[in-house]
């Protein structure tokens, strides 16, 4: 195998085993600080599993949940480099324009409206559903676009059943992790949580072994990008931004981005003006 090369890892936490409710997943939550030390120990089995593969590859973590400060720093693997902290450019897939030669998800979940999924969401719920070119995505697809875009393949996605189906539906031949069955938005079936790690760290090295067979997801550029938006008043800030359009009679805002970095840019944008209430 080629030595040096550098993996991305974005971790988030509603996908990680034995996770099922929101407050599990906030900080102050029931449970919060449990779910951080499963999502690093996560996490570093996934690093583990690079390394197992590929003794001398970068690995970066992009903590990308939330406030995107939720992983121990001081329990994380020393041998990976943490991205952590917000705003920053490329939100969830931060340091993927290090040159990375593959992507692996984490903890990773559905799509909001898809379901029965474990906490299905896309970004925020502000958001009711993205579609780029007409088909819908939710943080999973925007991401390994994103991705795409830079010519990195996603090669593993941990996650409910719900997840996994989602990302091989748009990149067949992905690694994928089942940790958890979905029985509701906020109920499933889960492995312990020793077993969803060791799991990880064989299915990690296995996919970085691989990773010349799943193909990035490109987009075909300009991207027209549709988003419902939960709140009307979102959608009223929403064109106040040059480009961004409303459809008449809708909660819907359009807009194209020249590339799938400037859509997901605007995408990013609509979820901050979702966090604004009237005032």
């Amino acid at each position: 195998m080629t030595a040096g090369i550098t993996v991305l890892i974005s971790a988030d936490l509603e996908g990680i085993s034995g996770i099922v409710h929101v407050t599990e997943t906030n900080p102050g939550g029931y449970d919060y600080e449990r779910s951080r030390m499963r999502m690093t120990a996560e996490v570093n089995a996934a690093v583990a599993g690079v390394l197992d593969a590929e003794p001398d590859a970068v690995v970066l973590v992009a903590d990308a949940h939330g406030p995107y400060r939720n992983l121990l720093v001081e329990e994380l693997d020393r041998r990976a480099r943490l991205v952590r902290g917000k705003p920053r450019p490329l939100g969830m897939m931060a340091g993927l324009d290090a040159g990375a030669d593959a992507v692996l998800f984490v903890g990773y979940h559905a799509r909001a409206g898809s379901g029965p999924a474990v906490l299905a969401h896309t970004m925020s719920d502000a958001v009711l559903e993205v579609r780029l070119n007409g088909r819908p995505v939710g943080e999973i697809g925007l991401n390994a676009a994103l991705a795409g875009h830079f010519g990195v393949p996603v090669v593993l996605l941990s996650g409910d059943d719900v997840a996994c189906a989602e990302l091989l539906d748009l990149v067949p031949g992905t690694v994928t992790v089942e940790v958890k069955r979905a029985l509701g938005q906020a109920a499933a079936e889960v492995l312990h949580p020793a077993e969803a790690q060791e799991r990880l760290r064989q299915a990690a090295s296995r996919a970085v072994r691989q990773r010349g067979q799943p193909q990035p997801l490109v987009l075909s550029e300009p991207v027209e990008v549709e988003v419902d938006l939960s709140a009307p008043y979102t959608v009223d800030l929403a064109t106040l931004v040059p480009g961004f359009a409303r459809v008449p009679g809708a909660r819907t805002v359009t807009f194209t981005g020249r590339d799938m970095a400037e859509a997901y840019r605007g995408v990013q944008l609509l979820v901050q003006l979702g966090q604004i209430k009237p005032g």
